[in-house]
């Protein structure tokens, strides 16, 4: 019991810094090429910090724990919209930009939704991985045509200042990280299971608190600090941004693989998602402002939900 929490904390550790690691020589190297900086953050940068979730996810569906993996992405976008926000907002008020309200938000109801009613048949089948894959790539479509039109709302001033490397330390770096997802994802995937069975846990249960806690652990520090320096675009652009990468790139991509089938994932947890996006969509419209109490009201969902899967484990 013991060795499997401790490998369950290593794997995240791996997870992490192998996302860092990947996501860091991948910005070096396309930094040499002359690739601008908002096609950069908006795709390299932005996979990168989805990376713990694909992989874990991944590796989930191909060792035939497909709760774990589909847990593991419902439970995220449950944490990024209620905890994350929640907590930022609590520090620091978030304004939101009309243009993220109307273009960026919409996108994360919509993936919500569509997941929802892909699930309805306790399944994803190739057909519903391909209609995911398929609204990822208009998403980043739409996403770079924005950028390159002058719409996006990232601000030059705000973007983190990047490390450059030489080439042969960029691609290194890029190997270690890819070294360090894969070996994290499945000493972590392997402890999480294992204590799903010794406790008898359902494995949907385990993907939508542990592993989806481990993995969402970077937007939640992001965004925190964000909000603490008052930038609550780059908080509220992870936010959603991730949201919508974790459903329609992670599960599409992982049910082209691997189709899945869904046994624990309850219609309550769907529809917690599902509101958590349409809460904050309804909350941006309000002076365009996340205020304190509505994200008090986000944290209160967030502790209700969590108590409702542990009174239901017991």
């Amino acid at each position: 019991m013991i060795l499997n929490i401790f490998l369950i904390v290593l794997g995240v550790i791996f997870v992490l810094k192998g996302a860092d690691f990947m996501t860091d020589g991948a910005v070096s190297i396309a930094e040499r090429l002359n690739i601008p900086s908002i096609v950069i953050g908006l795709t390299i940068v932005a996979m990168g910090t989805s990376m713990p979730e694909f992989c874990v996810s991944l590796v989930s569906a191909l060792k035939g724990t497909s709760d774990l993996a589909v847990g593991n992405v419902v439970g995220s976008n449950i944490f990024n919209v209620l905890l994350i926000v929640g907590v930022a907002a609590l520090v620091s008020p978030m304004v939101i930009s009309k243009s993220t309200v109307k273009k960026d938000v919409p996108w994360g109801v919509f993936s919500a939704l569509a997941l929802s009613l892909m699930c309805l048949d306790m399944q994803i089948s190739r057909i519903d991985a391909l209609i995911l894959t398929v609204g990822f790539i208009a998403f980043m479509a739409y996403t770079l045509l924005s950028a390159k039109n002058g719409k996006s709302d990232q601000p030059a001033e705000e973007k983190e200042e990047k490390k450059e490397y030489k080439p042969i330390v960029a691609v290194g770096l890029i190997l270690l990280g890819l070294a360090g997802l894969i070996v994290g994802s499945n000493v972590f995937v392997d402890a999480a299971t294992e204590v799903a069975r010794e406790f008898n846990v359902p494995e949907a249960v385990i993907g939508l608190t542990i592993v989806a806690g481990g993995t969402s652990l970077p937007e939640l520090a992001t965004s925190v600090v964000a909000a603490r320096k008052g930038q609550s675009a780059i908080a509220i652009g992870n936010v959603i941004g991730s949201n919508v990468f974790n459903v329609l790139m992670i599960l599409g991509i992982t049910g082209l693989i691997c189709p899945m089938q869904i046994q624990g994932i309850t219609p309550i947890d769907l529809s917690v998602m599902t509101v958590s996006i349409a809460l904050l969509w309804l909350f941006s419209y309000t002076k365009f402002t996340v205020e304190r109490w509505e994200a008090a009201l986000l944290t209160a969902i967030f502790i209700g939900y969590m108590a409702w899967l542990i009174a239901n484990v017991i």
